[in-house]
């Protein structure tokens, strides 16, 4: 059903209900039949998610004002042609859109008119049970304390309204009031060079992202099992923990984003928890995997309480478990040190999976694999040496071939030469502090 489509089968309604209720015209309201040759979002979550007639309707009032911002206005206008007050259609005006608002009382009118027992199902639809809110779909704005909850303006989620009006939901843009930053690569698994046994481990992962739900649903474990999958990566830096998520989502086909602790993590009492509590219901219902860099800052072992601070960051850390806990996705919580984390973390995690540095094999392997394809060696480079000789990271493997051939390039050359990958390596092993044994 497209735009306008879903506008006329809205006025069918609406009109229906006015007649019904203001006119004493006793008539059924139109009913909802999908033209099967007719594709969109907004058809295909309906069909996909089964919606009933009285939720079709609700979504539908959700999305008008966003489409169509003098709709209503139109249809009272015809009814009360002087104007005046219609109190049983509910609605308000925003602070810009000039047009109604639909709220929970108009919900109730249209679908139920004034029948009390239908007006109290149909308010259910509201309910935190409810698909709606279970996916975050739509839902009531609060009000002030004292006003009737259906008086709260109905809001279609911002994720929503972008699907079904584009037909494509934008990413989420690092910020206030979304933590966390869309990470990917062009790497591939080849590319990954680990030891059998985290590899191993790390199919497990993939194996439950893509057969989770099946598990879930076909398999009837729902309440049997706990939503969600919860992995630690734990091993030095550069050892492929960040690059292990990405190619999680990349071949799973789910977006990754790492969290950026430095803006969930407040000086100010409550501001943690409101952003990780705006992250999580961003990432809700979608298949999201959430990648904690350097977890260690807020994931971290308890303090004994001293102060008010202290016992304040301890609520904070039992509120992450709460909510890590009941997220129905993959979190991954990277940290260089598995003995950082708090033990009460631990039991809650699926898997431990430990990236170490890797031995002069594996050093050999990602010398190959990121030197460029082409790239022509001095002869007095011996790959096999150098991977035996200099105990470093894949990371630092990639800042030295950067490093090189960026030289070589600069000397218009075609030959990447000893002295200029030896001055990576040393680079490399300055930075981190450590003293280069010279050949």
């Amino acid at each position: 059903m497209n735009k306008s489509n879903t506008l006329v089968f809205l006025n069918r309604i609406v009109q229906s209900r006015l007649k019904i209720e203001l006119k004493g015209i006793e008539q059924e309201l139109p009913t909802y039949l999908v033209n099967e040759n007719e594709k969109s979002e907004l058809i295909d979550f309906i069909q996909s998610n089964n919606l009933s007639f009285n939720e079709i309707i609700t979504l539908f009032l959700a999305l008008t004002p966003h489409i169509s911002p003098n709709f209503f206005n139109i249809l009272i206008q015809e009814y009360l042609p002087e104007g005046g007050e219609f109190p049983e259609f509910g609605g308000v005006k925003g602070k810009n859109h000039r047009g109604i608002i639909p709220t929970g009382e108009t919900v109730l009118y249209i679908l139920a008119g004034n029948d009390i027992e239908k007006r109290i199902e149909v308010s259910k639809l509201f309910d935190e049970s409810h698909l709606f809110a279970r996916k975050n779909v739509l839902y009531l704005e609060p009000v002030e304390t004292g006003e009737p909850k259906m008086s709260g303006r109905l809001i279609l989620e911002e994720e929503y309204v972008e699907l079904f009006t584009t037909g494509k939901i934008s990413h989420p843009k690092l910020g206030a009031d979304f933590p966390a930053q869309l990470i990917s690569t062009k790497l591939e698994w080849s590319d990954l060079v680990l030891s059998e046994k985290a590899l191993s481990e790390i199919s497990e992962i993939e194996t439950w992202l893509r057969y989770n739900d099946s598990l879930l649903n076909d398999w009837e474990m729902h309440g049997k099992i706990k939503p969600g999958y919860r992995v630690l990566f734990h091993g030095p830096p550069g050892t492929g923990k960040t690059m292990t998520a990405c190619l999680l989502g990349k071949y799973t086909n789910r977006d990754v984003f790492r969290v950026d602790l430095s803006t969930v993590i407040s000086k100010y009492i409550g501001e943690t928890e409101k952003n990780l509590s705006n992250l999580f219901d961003k990432a809700a219902n979608k298949e999201w995997i959430l990648f904690f860099d350097e977890a260690d800052s807020i994931f971290g072992k308890r303090t004994n309480v001293r102060d008010a601070h202290d016992k304040y960051a301890n609520q904070e850390v039992s509120y992450l478990l709460q909510r890590i806990e009941s997220h129905a996705g993959l979190v991954i919580l990277a940290s260089n040190m598995k003995s950082n984390i708090d033990t009460s973390f631990t039991r809650r995690f699926n898997s431990f999976i430990e990236f170490e540095n890797p031995g002069t094999e594996e050093r050999l392997r990602l010398w190959n694999n990121y030197l460029p394809p082409k790239a022509t060696l001095d002869e007095r480079i011996s790959l096999k040496e150098i991977a035996k000789n200099y105990e470093i990271t894949g990371a630092n493997i990639v800042n030295i071939v950067q490093y090189a051939c960026l030289k070589t390039l600069e000397k218009k050359s075609a030959i990447i030469g000893y002295d200029d990958l030896m001055k990576g390596i040393q680079k490399e092993y300055s930075k981190e502090g450590k003293m280069m044994r010279q050949e």
